[in-house]
C-alpha cells in the first residue's frame, strides 16, 4: 500500500493533506522520510507530524447558546441535530446571526477541525430558513468518510415540501442543471451549462391549492428543492425569492418556506452499519399543514 493511502486510511485523513504533509517532509516511514507514493509495508513504523490547526477567521463561529437547537445523536465521531429555523450551518460573510457549529460550541461537543476555518465539521448544509436533520462532524475520521458518502451519493437525504398546487406527474424525476442566477446573485436558477442536479418526489397528500412532498436528492446543489419546484411552476409554499405566492402564506400563518429535511440515513463513519435519523414537523409547518388540511 502506498503511503498515502495507509495514511488516509489509518487516519482519516484525505490523500490531498497526506501528500502535503510528506511533501513538507513531515511523514517519515522506519526513521526516514517518506513520499506520498512510497510503499508500505507490514511492520512499518510510521510517524506523522500534523500542523497545528488554522487559527479562526474573521467569521469563525462563536460559541453560543443556540435556541430551539436539538440534540438527536451524539458519539465520538458523529454530532446529528435537529437545526431550527434561522439558524444558519456555519458563519459566512454578512450573517451575524446563530450557526449550529457555534450552537455545538456552546454545549461543549467536540466539533473536527477540517475544513476551512469557518465551516469545520460541516459535511452538508440547509438554508438559513430550512428545519431539519443535519449530521456534523465530530472528528477528522468522520468528516473524510461523511464528505466522500455525500459526494458518492451513498446518502439517503428525504424532505417534504409542499409545493403550491399539483404537480403533473404526481410523482417524477427533475433533472435539471443549476447554477448562479444570471441576474440576482443571491438566487440560483436552471441554466443550461449549470452543474448536474437530480430531484425525486413523490406526492403524499394533496390539497385544495397545494400538495406535500416527499423528495429524495440525489445531488445535493444549494436552494435546489427550491429552484426545481419553481422551475417546475410548482414553487415551495411561502418561497417569494422563488415565486410563490406571498397571499397564500399569509392567510395561512407561514412566514418561510415549507421545507424540511425530515430523514437522513448513512453508514456510520466508526464501523460502517446504516443509520437513519428523523426530525418531526416544527410548529409552524406543522400548523401551516393543518390549515391546509381544513380548507
Amino acid at each position: 500500500m502506498r503511503v498515502d493511502a495507509g495514511l488516509s486510511r489509518l487516519l482519516g485523513l484525505s490523500r490531498t493533506v497526506v501528500a502535503t504533509l510528506a511533501e513538507d517532509g513531515r511523514v517519515s516511514v522506519d526513521g526516514r522520510a517518506a513520499g506520498k507514493s512510497d510503499r508500505l509495508t507490514a511492520g512499518s513504523w510510521l510517524e506523522v507530524q500534523l500542523p497545528e490547526p488554522d487559527a479562526p477567521t474573521d467569521i469563525a463561529a462563536p460559541a453560543e447558546v443556540v435556541a430551539g437547537l436539538e440534540i438527536l445523536h451524539a458519539d465520538d465521531e458523529i454530532v446529528v441535530v435537529d437545526k431550527p429555523v434561522g439558524v444558519a450551518a456555519h458563519p459566512s460573510p454578512g450573517w451575524t446571526g446563530p450557526t449550529v457549529v457555534g450552537g455545538l460550541t456552546a454545549l461543549g461537543f467536540r466539533v473536527s477541525t477540517s475544513g476551512a476555518a469557518e465551516r469545520q465539521g460541516i459535511v452538508h448544509r440547509l438554508d438559513v430558513g430550512t428545519t431539519g436533520v443535519m449530521v456534523v462532524a465530530a472528528s477528522e475520521h468522520a468528516y473524510t468518510v461523511l464528505k466522500r458518502a455525500f459526494k458518492e451519493r451513498t446518502v439517503d437525504k428525504r424532505y417534504h415540501a409542499v409545493a403550491q398546487g399539483h404537480p403533473d406527474p404526481s410523482s417524477g424525476t427533475i433533472d435539471a442543471p443549476i447554477d448562479r442566477h444570471p441576474r440576482h446573485d443571491y438566487k440560483f436558477a436552471v441554466v443550461a451549462d449549470g452543474r448536474p442536479s437530480i430531484t425525486h418526489y413523490d406526492t403524499l397528500e394533496a390539497f385544495r391549492a397545494a400538495s406535500l412532498l416527499d423528495i429524495r436528492l440525489e445531488t445535493g446543489r444549494t436552494h435546489q428543492i427550491r429552484v426545481h419546484l419553481s422551475a417546475l411552476r410548482h414553487p415551495c409554499l411561502g418561497d417569494i425569492t422563488y415565486g410563490a405566492d406571498p397571499t397564500l402564506a399569509k392567510r395561512l400563518g407561514l412566514q418561510r418556506q415549507w421545507l424540511h429535511a425530515r430523514s437522513l440515513g448513512f453508514e456510520h463513519p466508526a464501523d460502517g452499519r446504516w443509520v437513519e435519523f428523523t426530525s418531526p414537523y416544527p410548529e409552524d409547518l406543522a400548523a401551516a399543514l393543518d390549515r391546509l388540511r381544513d380548507q
